[in-house]
């Protein structure tokens, strides 16, 4: 079965889904790879989409979101992983090297491990929405419906 095909519960976000969830399953899986994923299955790198692929028939939840990471977020990196009060913290971030307090790092929280890189994961995709990166900055363009352009030269 195409993880694709696996149902789904659109009643409740997926952040809430992680939440709620007590360890990783292939429909919850599938579901992440659905509402998040833009380069799964990658044609340019199949080799690493069929190493997911792979991970998650096998049922290695916590080396396919570290799959996904890499296929699906390239600038990111695992800044931190630690275990703290029964909770696994996971901070994905684009500069390791900074110091935490410059640093914008993304976190995720869980009891599970493969679900606190999960949920750090789809925040990530969350807070960065597909878009068309140029390397000319777009301008804003707050018209209001009632804008009408006139011409104010004084040709006399």
């Amino acid at each position: 079965m195409s993880l694709v095909s696996l149902p789904q519960n659109p009643a409740t976000t997926l952040g809430e889904r992680l939440n709620d969830a007590l360890a990783v399953t292939p429909a919850l899986i599938a579901d992440v790879i659905r509402e998040t994923c833009r380069r799964f299955p990658s044609q340019g790198q199949a080799g690493k989409t069929e190493r997911v692929e792979q991970l998650i028939d096998l049922g290695a939840w916590t080396d396919a979101a570290l799959g996904l990471i890499e296929l699906e977020l390239p600038q990111w990196r695992v800044r931190r992983l630690v275990y703290d009060s029964g909770e696994w913290h996971c901070a994905l971030s684009r500069e390791r090297e900074l110091p935490d307090w410059l640093d914008e790092s993304v976190e995720g929280r869980h009891a599970d491990l493969a679900l606190a890189i999960l949920s750090a994961f789809v925040e990530v995709q969350r807070a960065s929405p597909p878009s068309i990166r140029t390397s000319v900055p777009a301008a804003g363009r707050n018209e209001s419906p009632f804008y009408e352009p006139i011409c104010c030269d004084s040709f006399s």
